[in-house]
């Protein structure tokens, strides 16, 4: 047996036991990723931004299909921010081709394992092909009943927040609901992730120390985990994504209380 068999043999028994061992304990039921450094990973490798993207879409593919197998619930996953149509023209019409790319290549497979595709964001604003593909992934996977992939696109917590005010306001003037009867989870219920469990866990890639305008709302008491600043998405494995699922069952969760023996 050759030095390079060996050597990968090992790296899969060691996938193996952090598999095994991230099991054996209790599993967050919503994670959530801010996929960065998909443009820096490229330019340390004097490719093109879109190169570092497209990278970044294989990574994902790994991402969602481990979540599956460990049955976590609920997988949303930054794609576009609201903030992000600054970017230059060409990086946008691509970024957005590949969400089509993506949906189109992978939809039957997602389907046939029971992935159910939701999206978050305003999709009115979209291009007219990535919209009609978000509507038929959507559409396709409805009626499943496994995994959850919220994808958010075009998506800002801020500008969430605030159009969640004002169809409060616009109920309350109508007298739909009364103003007393606000409280936090009444609120919750005029967010976009409304039926969705808050985020046990959100993980960012790229070193970056932010929430970027991502579920600011929903993540009061979410664990917070930022990779080191050299492991960017594209570079984000399946056993980096185990390791931080370890990383969060070691956290003792208190949502302001006190560790009860």
């Amino acid at each position: 047996m050759g030095l390079k068999s060996i050597i990968m043999g090992k790296n899969r028994k060691h996938s193996r036991a952090l598999y095994e061992k991230v099991r054996s304990k209790p599993l967050p039921a919503h994670v959530a990723i801010i996929m960065d450094g998909n443009g820096r990973w490229a330019n340390l490798r004097n490719l093109p931004r879109t190169a570092g993207h497209h990278r970044g879409v294989e990574t994902l593919r790994g991402i969602i299909r481990t979540s599956s197998e460990l049955g976590i619930r609920y997988l949303t996953l930054y794609a576009f921010s609201t903030e992000n149509w600054k970017r230059p023209k060409s990086e946008v019409r691509y970024l957005m081709s590949l969400i089509v790319e993506f949906l189109q290549k992978e939809i039957e497979e997602l389907n046939e394992n029971g992935v159910k595709i939701h999206m978050l964001g305003q999709l009115e604003e979209l291009p007219a092909d990535a919209g009609k593909e978000i509507r038929k992934a959507m559409e396709t996977t409805r009626r499943n009943k496994g995994l959850q992939v919220n994808i958010a696109i075009n998506y800002g917590s801020r500008m969430e927040i605030t159009l969640a005010a004002r169809s409060i306001a616009e109920d309350v003037s109508h007298g739909r609901l009364s103003a007393k009867d606000i409280d936090e989870e009444k609120f919750s219920h005029y967010l976009e992730t409304d039926g969705i469990p808050d985020p046990d866990l959100l993980i960012r890639t790229g070193g970056e120390y932010r929430l970027s305008n991502f579920l600011l709302f929903q993540s009061a008491y979410t664990e917070l985990i930022f990779t080191r600043k050299d492991l960017y998405w594209p570079d984000f494995t399946r056993d980096q994504y185990l390791k931080a699922l370890i990383e969060y069952q070691k956290r003792v969760r208190k949502f302001g209380g006190i560790k009860r023996n």
